[in-house]
């Protein structure tokens, strides 16, 4: 009589709370040591990975089902900007400590309504314990139509500064999530707005067929829109003027610079916007701000492309604006 094989619990852990995300057919009910796919035909594949990392971009208490869904919408966000498909997802977090089950209960439940939503489901990973903090990295997967992914590189002076949704909301969150007493002028709903604008950013999938068929580049807004700006700018050998009066603002973060200038620089460079950044021909502008407003995704022109390089932000009084650094830097 042979011995019967006991699951483990990470064999539990992955059958109760992972298992019923991985609704492909390749994912092979997370029986396997890989997921196994075959890309569409005339499709090339989008790979694209973020690591979110306990009290880095979330904080540890923040509500575990917020964290399962930011930690997959901030890799679903650059699949947008390079014009993808979602296709699927893989996994890995590390847990300090006991896997408390009401929290990774909550965790699967955030990311699975989110797998759902998107049509990105999970195709496999792997958990571990770790004596660091809480890291959770997804690796996605999408597709477009072969030859079309947008770029980074490819802005060209005259083209438009091309920005979605609206700038800073993430950055004014955080500031609201630490307790920053300057913003408790702003009304319940306005923090409220502010602080989920942080946790649970929108990728705005609805732009990526549109980039491909009007965008010369594209990239989401991570880690701050000037210094993101800047690394579009720089790797297409291009310059970029933006004006700050032209940046779309929520009514939250606009009562919030009334309150203090200073929080400015925050938006202009603070990070978690996750909106697509684009340089969109002039000509093709018009055509393409309406087709995302019919896919519900207002957009803004806020600056122009040139020759030579660097970044120009005018201020309110049209004056130059400086930044020691435009963008957040982990190192």
């Amino acid at each position: 009589m042979g011995m019967k094989r006991q699951p483990s619990g990470e064999d539990k852990l992955i059958e109760r709370f992972f298992k019923p995300l991985a609704s492909h057919p390749g994912a092979l009910s997370l029986s396997d040591d890989a997921a196994c796919l075959t890309p569409p035909a005339g499709h090339d594949l989008v790979l694209t990975a973020d690591m979110i990392v306990a009290d880095v971009h979330f904080f540890a208490d923040d509500p575990a089902d917020t964290i399962g869904k930011k930690a997959l919408r901030v890799n679903l966000s650059d699949l947008a900007a390079k014009g993808a498909e979602p296709i699927g997802a893989l996994l890995a977090i590390s847990f300090p400590g006991a896997v408390e089950e009401k929290w990774i209960e909550a965790f699967s439940r955030g990311l699975g309504e989110d797998c759902a939503a998107f049509n990105c489901p999970l195709l496999g990973g792997d958990t571990t314990k770790t004596p660091g903090p809480l890291s959770i990295s997804i690796t996605a997967m999408g597709k477009v139509p072969s030859g079309k992914m947008v770029k980074r590189a490819g802005a060209k002076p005259g083209d438009l500064v091309v920005v979605s949704g609206t700038i800073g909301d993430g950055a004014l969150g955080l500031r609201v999530v630490k307790g920053d007493t300057a913003l408790a002028q702003l009304t319940y709903e306005q923090l409220d707005y502010l602080k989920t604008r942080y946790r649970v950013p929108e990728p705005r999938m609805a732009l990526a067929t549109l980039l491909r068929d009007h965008a010369n580049a594209a990239m989401d807004i991570s880690d701050g829109l000037v210094g993101d700006l800047a690394k579009l700018a720089h790797v297409s050998g291009a310059s970029a003027r933006i004006e700050t009066s032209k940046l779309p603002l929520s009514n939250a973060a606009y009562d919030a610079l009334e309150y203090a200038a200073g929080y400015l620089r925050d938006i202009l460079t603070g990070g978690d916007d996750y909106e697509v950044l684009a340089a969109i021909p002039a000509e093709r502008y018009p055509a393409f701000a309406e087709a995302a407003g019919k896919a519900g995704v207002p957009v803004a022109a806020i600056g122009s492309f040139g020759p030579g390089e660097g970044v120009t932000v005018l201020g309110p009084d049209n004056e130059e604006l400086a930044f020691g650094q435009g963008s957040y830097s982990h190192f």
